[in-house]
């Protein structure tokens, strides 16, 4: 059995459910079931989405302001990156559950043989592969959640300043959830290199995102008014 194979007969919601389209309860009461999908890659990117969401509305609740108007580009930027970002964290979710629905299906598989125990070692380790690549994607993900909260502390609406908070925490707590998901499937990859390169680039991710979320705490709790940020956009 192929890993492809696996996909399509690993459950409705890996193949034909997307978890954007249920409502709060319907996914809550999937998430507290016993099926193995949705679990907690899947959660850490909703959680990262709410953190998205709350630096668009915060970028939002900036604009056309004329006390914040020295920050208009980055609060036009921060709108559009935290409505991005939401949506890519949705799509982050599905990836998850999929890719963790083919692992645990590749855990079913017979090793009655030898020829079966390497097919089922085979599958067991392309999929383990995808369900660590996943969650890791959405790490760096958070690290943009993170870079534009941090960069709103201080330079946004301060009555939205909680919410910024917020944001950043969730950021934070997302990336180190999927962190864990990447670190609990590297073993079975049967790759140290990969398992090695992998595991560095993620703490990598994790501190610098903790930094981020630590500074945009820190600004908003001091009530600090800070400069202008020169971005990218504007050359």
């Amino acid at each position: 059995m192929t890993a492809l194979t696996i996909a399509l007969v690993s459950g409705d919601l890996a193949a034909n459910v997307r978890l954007r389209d249920l409502t709060i309860d319907e996914f809550v009461a999937r998430l507290s079931s016993s099926d193995p999908v949705p679990g907690g890659g899947s959660a850490s990117a909703i959680a990262a989405c709410l953190g998205a969401s709350l630096v668009a509305m915060v970028a939002s609740l900036s604009e056309g302001r004329p006390k914040y108007a020295a920050h208009a580009g980055l609060h036009t930027e921060a709108r559009a990156a935290g409505v991005r970002l939401a949506d890519r964290f949705l799509a982050l979710a599905d990836e998850d559950a999929a890719a963790y629905a083919v692992f645990a299906a590749a855990l079913k598989l017979p090793r009655d043989d030898d020829a079966q125990t390497v097919a089922r070692r085979a599958a067991l380790r392309a999929s383990a592969r995808a369900a660590a690549e996943v969650p890791l994607r959405c790490v760096e993900a958070c690290l943009e959640l993170v870079s534009y909260a941090e960069a709103l502390a201080g330079r946004s609406n301060v009555n939205a300043s909680s919410d910024l908070t917020v944001a950043a925490l969730l950021g934070d707590a997302a990336a180190r959830g999927a962190g864990a998901n990447v670190l609990a499937n590297l073993p079975s990859v049967g790759d140290p290199s990969f398992e090695d390169l992998t595991t560095a680039r993620l703490l990598d991710l994790l501190r610098e995102i903790d930094d981020l979320a630590t500074i945009a705490r820190e600004v908003v709790s001091r009530g600090e008014a800070r400069e202008p940020l020169r971005l990218a956009s504007e050359g």
